[in-house]
């Protein structure tokens, strides 16, 4: 059976500011949220498949960040790290409404 996924308010659009990462908490998780150039809003687990390093404080660079620790390359898409550099962090959809922000985790 599929788990439903819960739409969590995170914040105003206006409290992302453009290429800088954003700490937020849902419920156990710690989440990185980022607003590309494009506007779009990008949501990864906050911790690099490396060393642990806290994502939301990366540098953003188009579609992805670097990680403040040892400069890991970063999908914020996919949540891929980039060759040579092997690994992967959890990726959580959002959603734009009304100029609110939602990211959708499962129960």
């Amino acid at each position: 059976m599929e788990q439903m996924l819960n739409r969590v308010p995170i914040g105003a659009l206006t409290d992302f500011p453009e290429r800088l990462g954003k700490t937020v908490t849902v419920g156990q998780k710690e989440i990185a949220v980022f607003k590309l150039s494009n506007g779009r809003i990008k949501a990864i687990e906050n911790k690099c498949p490396h060393r642990g390093g806290v994502l939301a404080d990366g540098m953003v660079s188009g579609e992805h960040v670097f990680c403040p620790m040892h400069d890991w390359k970063i999908s914020v898409v996919d949540g891929k790290v980039q060759a040579p550099d092997e690994g992967c962090v959890q990726t959580f959809r959002t959603e734009i409404e009304d100029g609110q922000v939602y990211i959708l985790v499962k129960d």
